[in-house]
């Protein structure tokens, strides 16, 4: 019976654990990890601009050597090309794991670590290698095998780790290297309402070019853009609510239609959930979910569902979707939302009167936009989404405690 029982307990336990593993698929993100970090800011930018975050972001296993403001300063005063400034950084980015433990514990006390620069094709020979030494008094040295593996700088601390994914650590200089600091060409400019007009996109094109949002979907496009376009059908019929919004509503309405990150269509499959959007802004959430509905992938937001259609470009740093529907965002078509259905009297309730009374009519429920309420379908509210998955978690425990109970019993 206790061998039955301690069988049992063993089971559950393991369930429990599995449970309550992390997802696997849980990214990490470089911007948002040094971003709680003044003194790497001028770093933070640069990944950014020269569109090294998303390509950090897509890898697995990977060590960042950052830098701080300081030294960055030595860097930008080289003035080199924004290529030669990602060549650097890509020089910085180990394609290995080494948190603070590990670069201490190098076996025979060196490594040589490939890093993104050599993986871009663009180093020749050993250029896109870094030497690790583990030098004496607990120091740890780093150098690139085209300066001669000459240790130029050394591990200050470790800023942050998820073992064994990422590994943030702050080195004490830039890493020098002729070959990276060579003039290389930088990223190219993307018209990217061209590129709309071309395609079943035109009318979104024309009314983004003549608002102010046209300049944030510019200003996004170098460090990874995805923009949901709907087609010219669905755009025409919506103009006239359009033109009923004030100027900052039309602007935050085309910049809802945005992320300030690259997403190919399979990762939209793989990351569901909330996104924030070029809209977003402090109290003002302007946020969607992203959700699959079949091999379908759909934008929900609280007011309609509508569903990608067509891949019009897919070129990172850049993805543009065209999607069926005008993206509605709950924060201008507050009004849109129906009532709530009035309760059901009780059992016990007494009769209405059968005399008939005139009642004024109810006011008209205010709303917050100009605009005319939208028509379309409206999601669930989030209290309601929130229950419901609380309630399937739950179900879900409870069947997999009562599965492993019924099978201690047949033991």
């Amino acid at each position: 019976m206790q061998l039955r029982l301690a069988a049992a307990a063993a089971a559950t336990a393991v369930v429990l654990s599995l449970l309550l593993l992390p997802s696997s698929t849980d990214a990490h993100n470089i911007t948002h990890i040094l971003e709680k970090y003044p003194e790497f800011s001028t770093f933070n930018h640069y990944l950014t601009v020269t569109q090294l975050s998303p390509e950090i972001n897509r890898r697995e296993t990977i060590t960042v050597c950052a830098v701080d403001n300081a030294g960055m300063s030595d860097l930008l005063s080289k003035h080199l090309t924004l290529g030669a400034i990602k060549n650097v950084l890509s020089l910085h980015v180990l394609l290995d794991y080494f948190d603070a433990k590990k670069l201490h514990q190098i076996t025979n006390g060196t490594a040589l670590a490939a890093t993104m620069f050599q993986a871009t094709g663009s180093a020749t020979g050993s250029s896109g290698f870094v030497n690790i030494t583990d030098l004496k008094g607990g120091k740890v040295g780093f150098g690139p095998q085209d300066n001669g593996g000459v240790v130029s700088a050394t591990f200050v601390k470790s800023v942050d780790a998820i073992p064994y994914n990422i590994s943030v650590v702050q080195i004490s200089s830039i890493l020098p290297s002729p070959e990276a600091e060579a003039p290389a060409p930088g990223p190219s400019q993307i018209n990217i309402t061209a590129l709309m007009s071309k395609h079943s996109c035109k009318v979104f094109a024309e009314t983004l070019l003549a608002s102010a949002a046209e300049q944030t979907f510019e200003d996004n496009v170098l460090s990874g853009l995805t923009v949901f376009c709907p087609g010219d059908d669905a755009m025409k019929s919506f103009l006239p609510k359009f033109k009923n919004l004030t100027a900052a509503g039309q602007q935050s309405l085309l910049e809802y239609h945005g992320i300030p990150i690259y997403q190919s269509l399979p990762g939209l499959k793989s990351s569901n959930g909330l996104t924030n959007t070029l809209a977003t802004d402090g109290a003002s959430k302007f946020d969607f979910d992203v959700k699959n509905d079949g091999t379908d992938v759909t934008i929900v937001t609280k007011i309609v569902t509508a569903k990608i259609v067509d891949t019009l470009v897919d070129d990172q740093p850049l993805a543009i979707y065209q999607v069926d529907k005008v993206l509605k965002p709950l924060e201008l078509f507050k009004g849109a939302l129906p009532p709530a259905p009035a309760p059901a009297p009780a059992a016990d309730s007494p009769k209405p009167s059968k005399k008939k009374h005139k009642s004024p009519p109810a006011p008209a429920a205010p709303s917050d936009s100009p605009a005319d309420a939208p028509d379309g379908d409206v999601a669930d509210q989030t209290a309601a989404d929130k229950d419901s998955a609380g309630r399937f978690h739950g179900g879900r425990f409870a069947a997999i405690v009562l599965t492993l109970w019924f099978a201690f019993l047949q033991l």
